[in-house]
């Protein structure tokens, strides 16, 4: 479930406030905002792999710290259609924008069943396409990731007149977990020039677990501290997130 961007945004305006510390705008909202989701989100890989090398400590269904860091993942998990083309003796194509983790790559070939595109560091590659053994096919094809590009081996690609060849419809679907979408706290300005909040098309609401909403709003309270040049609230913030981080990974 989301977090309300508005909901954010008040308590944090409501804390500074409170002893007069400072006004934090909603463009220097929004940016930290932005920056603590990803931080946020990021920790949910770190921590998952974290707890997948300890024993497990407890199997209830609402305490299974795994299971919980899973499920906060699969909310970001989705696939996208891809276009490969070639280049020399490769298959091309490029991950999503919106990529965080790729995942994996399905190849099909007209009516055969899909199957997945084994994906090797590019030594691996090169070793594999040189070996009569490990040389890939349409059943068992190659990729490795070089930048924001995957090259494919054999090089299969996917325009319209594959068909029309005789080699059938080829299609690739990519597997990945997508980044959040950044948080945006949209307005409108009264007559005396106060922002008003408009939760129209324009607001974008943060897309990480709600479960995580004291973190956020403590953590972009220690970065505001730093814009409003509040040392206090640093370490207050500072503090209290690192209690927070301590209490879910115990």
């Amino acid at each position: 479930m989301a977090i309300n961007v508005n909901t954010v945004y008040t308590t944090v305006l409501t804390i500074l406030n409170k002893e007069q510390r400072g006004y934090l705008t909603p463009y220097e909202f929004n940016n930290l905002g932005r920056q603590v989701q990803l931080e946020i989100f990021e920790s949910y890989f770190e921590n998952l792999n974290q707890m997948l090398r300890q024993p497990p400590s407890n199997d209830t269904e609402y305490a299974n710290r795994v299971k919980l860091l899973e499920e906060k993942i699969a909310t970001f998990e989705t696939q996208a259609t891809a276009t490969v083309a070639l280049s020399g003796m490769f298959g091309q194509t490029t991950l999503p924008a919106d990529n965080h983790r790729f995942g994996m790559l399905e190849y099909t070939d007209s009516a055969k069943l899909p199957v997945e595109v084994e994906k090797l560091s590019r030594q691996e590659f090169l070793q594999a396409r040189r070996s009569q053994l490990t040389s890939p096919t349409s059943s068992h094809p190659i990729c490795y990731l070089e930048g924001n590009t995957l090259n494919i081996l054999p090089g299969i690609a996917t325009a319209a007149a594959n068909a029309a060849n005789g080699t059938g419809a080829q299609s690739y679907i990519i597997e990945y977990v997508k980044k959040p979408a950044d948080p945006v706290w949209a307005f409108t300005v009264n007559s005396v020039g106060g922002y008003v909040y408009d939760p129209g098309v324009a607001s974008v609401n943060f897309e990480i677990s709600d479960v995580d909403q004291t973190e956020l709003i403590l953590k972009i309270l220690m970065y505001a501290g730093v814009i409003v040049r509040d040392q206090q609230i640093v370490q207050q913030a500072a503090q209290a997130a690192v209690a927070q981080d301590s209490l879910e990974q115990s």
